[in-house]
């Protein structure tokens, strides 16, 4: 994976606050009226200007809040940021955590600022979950994740620059100093992975077709010791009865792909968890073509599969002790000759047969025969990642996933992945007054059925997920951004990578 910054813990800049030469220093604050040390040594510094700042009620050290101090001849920074911490005796919330790391990472990435220093004051947490650990942790995914850029197919003109080379945090803490770099490491190593899945997403579909993501994953596996990969062609899936699969890539030039990356940082023999990713590099909707406003963005729809090829890299990269399976159903839908047809009945790897009422509706079908692929690893759990359905931004938005699932324990493992990792998902019904609306005349299960969209999805793919644990996470509205920020998003690869750690 691309590192992109350096970033580091050192206690020992605690002393060297004032002198050390840098584009930005931020200084964390304390709520109330006596200032935590740092934030002491530099109020003295600049002339009593924290105090005037909060003298004149234009800062008040909230938690998140931030203020400029234009004064500081006194230091050897060129720009210093305030950051408020809360009251140093009221415990801080997973979200006061979100709030004070977002805050860092705007104030570093101001200005063109390429180093920087961050000091944190001690601080109480809520509740054992939240620590000092994890609030470097969620630091180092977000500065880590703000620091990418896309500049695979941009004239050098147009690509734009990561100025932000080098981060120092300081942090007052009861912590020991091996807790808290292990939390700094693992948020940028997801960060990190968030990176990957944007530039697999960014691509165009003429660059990102699903032999790229072949080529992306064997890369991947080349790089470390403990991850191998497996590429499965069209004839290989044929053989395998993949038929459903295969009948998305009917219309399309570009070969349909399985992929299947192992991981083996467990004991040999120990059943290893799986997370399986929807990987249409294009989708016109094949002969049930979508409108043509926004098909552009229809090359995010093997996001899911980005955040399986990433993932499977964060954990390589933080050598976890579990094994683990990742696997790719990758297409390319589109209209053709040889394209499926509405009515088509096709069959299953399983041996159920499918009508495929909506061509539209084929992240499904690619994903049924990998969800039966993935029995014989006899996995612990198995989640599926997919950007499936429009419907559940209509009923989430852009700000949280969809879950469904058929085990209780592991959709709650992955709701409170989510909480941790702040990228949260929530869970929807999977019941049995649903599966009805997939009835068909003509083969055992209809593709598409019934006016819940999301959840009749989630439902044909509990057809094949019977085996095992699983889970079902939408992520069409989370998966990337629309409009002046369109691009990748990273997620759900914190929620994926914190859930693997968990069970690690």
């Amino acid at each position: 994976m691309k590192k992109r910054l350096t970033l580091s813990l050192n206690q020992e800049l605690s002393k060297k606050l004032l002198k050390t030469k840098i584009d930005v220093l931020v200084v964390g604050v304390s709520e109330g009226r006596t200032l935590n040390s740092a934030a002491e040594k530099v109020d003295k510094a600049t002339q009593g200007s924290i105090k005037k700042l909060i003298k004149r009620g234009e800062f008040e050290s909230k938690v998140g809040q931030t203020a400029y101090i234009a004064t500081n001849d006194g230091t050897s920074a060129e720009r210093i940021f305030l950051i408020g911490c809360g009251k140093p005796m009221k415990g801080l919330s997973s979200e006061d955590l979100d709030k004070i790391a977002m805050s860092v990472t705007t104030c570093l990435t101001t200005k063109k600022s390429s180093t920087g220093i961050v000091s944190l004051p001690s601080m109480k947490h809520e509740s054992k979950e939240n620590t000092d650990e994890t609030l470097l942790q969620k630091i180092g995914t977000a500065v880590e994740s703000k620091a990418y850029t896309y500049d695979a197919k941009l004239n050098k003109k147009n690509k734009k620059i990561n100025y932000l080379k080098k981060v120092s945090i300081v942090i007052d803490s009861r912590q020991s100093v091996a807790k808290l770099r292990k939390g700094l490491k693992t948020g940028q190593v997801i960060g990190q992975g968030m990176n990957v899945a944007k530039d697999l997403a960014n691509l165009p579909g003429n660059v990102c077709t699903p032999s790229y993501l072949a080529t992306s994953s064997r890369s991947a596996a080349n790089k470390y010791q403990k991850l191998s990969c497996r590429v499965y062609g069209e004839k290989e899936m044929k053989k395998m009865g993949m038929d459903c699969l295969l009948s998305v890539g009917n219309g399309s030039a570009q070969e349909s792909k399985l992929i299947s990356m192992n991981y083996q940082g467990g004991k040999k023999g120990d059943k290893p968890y799986a997370i399986v990713g929807k990987g249409i590099t294009f989708d016109t909707g094949g002969i049930s073509l979508k409108p043509p406003p926004t098909m552009d963005e229809m090359k995010f729809d093997m996001c899911g599969a980005a955040s399986v090829i990433a993932t499977m890299q964060v954990v390589s990269e933080l050598k976890l002790p579990i094994n683990i399976v990742g696997v790719v159903a990758s297409a390319e839908n589109m209209p053709g000759s040889k394209a499926t047809k509405p009515g088509d009945v096709v069959r299953t790897m399983s041996g159920k047969t499918v009508e495929i009422l909506n061509t539209d509706a084929e992240g499904r079908l690619v994903l049924a025969d990998a969800l039966t692929y993935v029995e014989r690893f006899e996995p612990r759990s198995v989640v599926d990642i997919a950007t499936l359905t429009g419907a559940v931004i209509m009923a989430l938005g852009y700000s949280t996933s969809g879950l469904m699932s058929n085990n209780d324990k592991l959709a709650e493992e992955l709701l409170e992945a989510g909480r941790k990792a702040s990228d949260r998902a929530w869970q929807l019904p999977l019941w049995d007054v649903y599966q009805k609306d997939l009835d068909s005349n003509f083969a055992d299960i209809a593709n598409i059925g019934g006016r819940a969209g999301t959840i009749t999805a989630a439902c044909f793919l509990s057809r094949f997920a019977e085996k095992y644990p699983w889970a079902h996470l939408d992520v069409a509205g989370t998966a990337s951004y629309k409009g002046a920020a369109k691009g990748g998003s990273g997620r759900p690869v914190p929620l994926l990578s914190q859930y693997l750690i968990d069970k690690s």
